[in-house]
This record gives C-alpha cells, sequence and structure tokens, in this order.
C-alpha cells in the first residue's frame, strides 16, 4: 500500500475537528489563540501515546523511575534555572498594524523565499545580528510592512499565589518539567535505592507565552511534554556512548513502537551558535510534517549545570556520594532527552492519513497499539434483540482488554469507512451467522479483508496483533 495522496495542514485540521481527535479551545466565544482541546479520540490517542513512552522509557527499564512535579514551583526554581534572565525569544512589531512576531520565524520565512548560497544559522543570532540582517534584507512581515528593531521577550508565563492584594507572591507556570526533576534530586537519592547511573521520567503540562504560535497544536501556549534527566558519573560512563544509546532509544520508539515511517524521520545536529550555553552536544530529531522538516525530539548533555545552579541558589547540598567509594563526592552529568506529546499525536494524525482512492475512502493507518480505538464491535441489525445482545457480550468482553468502540448507526458499509477514518484497525461484526456457531467477522482495517473467528478466541487474536 502507498501513499497516493500528499497529506496537508488543511485535510489534518479538517478531520481532526470532525472525527473528535482535535477542537479549538473555547470555539463558542470565538476561540484562543493556538489553544486547542482533545476530543474523545484525541484524548484516547494521547492516553496512548502517554502509556507507550511510560512504559519503554520507564516501566521497562531498570535504570528509570518516574515522578510527577507541580505546574507551580517555587519562583527561585525558575531564577536558578536561567529562564527568568534568559528564556527569551526576539520580538518585533509591524511598524502599521502594530503584531507581533518572532524576528526569527520572520527571517526563517524569508529564507525559504530567498535561499542563501551560504547556511544562515537563524537559531544562533543575537538581537544585533536579528537587527542587521532585517535592515540588510528588507525583510517585511506577512502583511508587506516594515518592523521596530528586535527586543528580548521573555515566554514564562507569570501568576501569583495568596489571597491579599498587595501580598500575593509571584510564581510562574512551569516552561519545562525537567527543573521539577532537578529539585528532587536529592529526596529521590534519600527514598529510592538508585545508584548512578539512573534516569527520571515524568510527563506534564507545561507553558510559554509564545509571540508566534500556529501550525495547528506544533506550537501552542499550553503543552504536554515528555522529559527525561539521566544523570551520570562523567569519570566512569563515557557521555558519548550513553548520548548515542538514547538516540537509538529515541529512534526505535517512534519508527518501532509507534510505526512512523523512517523516510520521514531525520537527525539535525545543533551548531555550535544554536545549541545552549550549558549544552556540549544538541540534536534534534526531526519529523517532516507538511510545512517541512522540524524537532519533534531534542536531546541534549547539559552538563552538571542545572544540579549546580540548585545547589548554588538553594545552598543545598545536591551531590552524590559514591556507595563504592564514601570519600567521594560529585554533582552528576545528565543527558536529556525531551519530547513534546502533542507533537507526537500530531506526527502520528499526518504519518497515518492515507487517501485510499481506489475505494473512496480516507484511512488513518495507525499502528494497532497507538489506534485510539483498537475494535469496534457491530451488530448487523438493530432490530433483532439477539443480535444485540451478543454484540453487546462481545463489546464488553473486548473492552476489558483494550479500547472499543459500539457502533451501531447506519448501513455495515458507512460503519466500515466511518472506522477507517478514525483509525480503528478491526470491526466485528456479530451477524446471524453468530447466533448459530459463535463466531464473528472480523474485517482488517486497511485490507479490507474478513474472516470469521472464533468468539471464543477473538479477545487472544486481536491482542497477539496489537501487541506485535
Amino acid at each position: 500500500m502507498t501513499q497516493e495522496n500528499q497529506v496537508s495542514l488543511e485535510k489534518i485540521t479538517s478531520l481532526s475537528k470532525r472525527r473528535g481527535f482535535v477542537y479549538p479551545t473555547s470555539e463558542i466565544y470565538g476561540g484562543l489563540t493556538s489553544s486547542y482541546d482533545y476530543g474523545p479520540l484525541g484524548a484516547e490517542l494521547l492516553r496512548n501515546i502517554r502509556n507507550l513512552w511510560w512504559r519503554e522509557m520507564i516501566t521497562c527499564r531498570e535504570d528509570m523511575i518516574g515522578i510527577d512535579s507541580q505546574i507551580l514551583l517555587h519562583p527561585e526554581t525558575w531564577v536558578a534555572s536561567g529562564h527568568v534572565s534568559a528564556f527569551n525569544d526576539p520580538l518585533v512589531e509591524d511598524k502599521v498594524t502594530h503584531k507581533r512576531y518572532r524576528a526569527d520565524h520572520l527571517i526563517e520565512s524569508w529564507l525559504e523565499k530567498n535561499p542563501q548560497d551560504e547556511e544562515v544559522v537563524v537559531a544562533g543570532m543575537g538581537l544585533t545580528e536579528i537587527a542587521d540582517f532585517i535592515e540588510k534584507h528588507k525583510v517585511k512581515t506577512p502583511d508587506g510592512n516594515d518592523v521596530f528593531p528586535p527586543k528580548a521577550f521573555n515566554i514564562m508565563f507569570q501568576t501569583s499565589i495568596g489571597v491579599v492584594e498587595g501580598e500575593k507572591m509571584p510564581v510562574y507556570l512551569r516552561g519545562e518539567t525537567a527543573q521539577g526533576i532537578f529539585t528532587n534530586f536529592s529526596n529521590i537519592l534519600n527514598s529510592t535505592r538508585v545508584q548512578l547511573p539512573f534516569g527520571v521520567g515524568q510527563i506534564g503540562k507545561s507553558f510559554r507565552n509564545e509571540i508566534t504560535t500556529g501550525q495547528f497544536i506544533f506550537r501552542t501556549l499550553e503543552f504536554e511534554q515528555a522529559e527525561i534527566e539521566y544523570f551520570f558519573d562523567p569519570e566512569k560512563t563515557d557521555w558519548h556512548e550513553l548520548f548515542q544509546d538514547w538516540q537509538s532509544q529515541m529512534w526505535n520508539f517512534i519508527h518501532g513502537t509507534l510505526g512512523i515511517r523512517e523516510d520521514k524521520l531525520r537527525w539535525r545536529r545543533h551548531s555550535d551558535q544554536e545549541r545552549s550555553f550549558y549544552s556540549k552536544e544538541t540534536y534534534d530529531l526531526e519529523y517532516e510534517f507538511p510545512f517541512g522538516f522540524k524537532e519533534l525530539w531534542g536531546i541534549a548533555y547539559r552538563t552538571d549545570y542545572d544540579l549546580k545552579q540548585h545547589m548554588d541558589h538553594s545552598g543545598k547540598d545536591l551531590r552524590y556520594r559514591d556507595p563504592n567509594d564514601p570519600s567521594r563526592v560529585f554533582i552528576p552529568h545528565v543527558i536529556e532527552p525531551a519530547v513534546g506529546v502533542n507533537r507526537i499525536l500530531m506526527m502520528a494524525l499526518c504519518d497515518a492519513y492515507w487517501e485510499d482512492i481506489a475505494n473512496n475512502r480516507i484511512v488513518m493507518r495507525f499502528k494497532p497499539n497507538l489506534a485510539p480505538y483498537k475494535a469496534a464491535v457491530f451488530p448487523l441489525v438493530k432490530n433483532k434483540p439477539e443480535i444485540v445482545g451478543k454484540a453487546r457480550e462481545v463489546f464488553h468482553m473486548l473492552a476489558k482488554k483494550m479500547g472499543t468502540n459500539w457502533d451501531d448507526r447506519g448501513n455495515i458499509g458507512k460503519r466500515y469507512f466511518y472506522q477507517d477514518e478514525i483509525g480503528t484497525p478491526f470491526g466485528i461484526t456479530i451477524d446471524y451467522q453468530t447466533l448459530e456457531d459463535d463466531t464473528v467477522t472480523v474485517r482488517d482495517r486497511d485490507t479490507m479483508k474478513q474472516e470469521r473467528v472464533p468468539i471464543h478466541d477473538l479477545t487472544e487474536k486481536l491482542l497477539g496483533i496489537i501487541e506485535e
């Protein structure tokens, strides 16, 4: 089976709303900029992504544990991490409309239309370099207007806690989940039996007051991250090997576990100018979205920067004592693989979309383990109590083991095509023959082939395929 049609962002956004994957937030009030809610199918797909990531990255590794830290952390956390002073994006303002834009995004858009002989690393530009580039090349806003000189814009969301006006303490919605891991480092050491090397992972919401959002759910104000901080002794562990091991695990998860096509994936190394000052090495695993290759999952060697910063700012000892040499006390180094869960979902939607022209249908070809529903149960007719009752028995049997959808609307052909469009791998039809021999018709989403399967073998058969 080949990809007969190129997927577009418009097709993905249309299907997402039409079938209940993603809705615009507060749509009845006109919506909220770059904010989205996840409908019934989107919620199931997100849950599957989280569960698969947690199982593979945490549960199935003897050197990994997980935590769940708070969204609101002590404000000094973000001072120590550098987010308050340096978590900035370059902002420019349209001189006519006064709309605000990410200056680096304007330059990147200009470069797409005006390729240069030499590579221009926009991410590594400072404000002066950005200003010079915009002036030299007469870079305009989408409305065709000039911009004011760029300035730094901190993208942390600030709020406050307290009940009395004037006595409220300013706090920040976290810009990343990682800092909750670092601030709990000593708690983790004291409450568990972990020894270096080991990793701590978590999944949770993060918030960034982005200047420029868009491209559907790719860049939003509120998003979900799955982050790992892997701690190790730099004198005993080769960071190059560890880095490569995690790169392999990331690739295997996206391509192997989730079934994403290899030709849509690539690694991109950050240049010296682009790479964060605290990182010794940074790579992005990129996916080819309809708008080009973009970052999906990043990995960085952060050295001992974060623990050292929190130790200095808090005055608390965050060093590790070598159990084999108690006299040796040091700050561990860290490798950080961090991925946006919402970007994985968007990637899954783009990669699964297929227009089967020959059969006049749209199919979301999710790998079965990823699909929101693994099976859909259909009573062939609604006016036969024996068939409906048997169908409900099958539904409840399957629902105990896997995501299962009940569908009794319309003719059987329309039900099949609806389930194809939401990505359900198997359609289970209970018909007159079922009443005679206790078998059901199982239809494959991708091939549309059908076979009779005994009810007592059905669960095991489907689970075997899902877990492949």
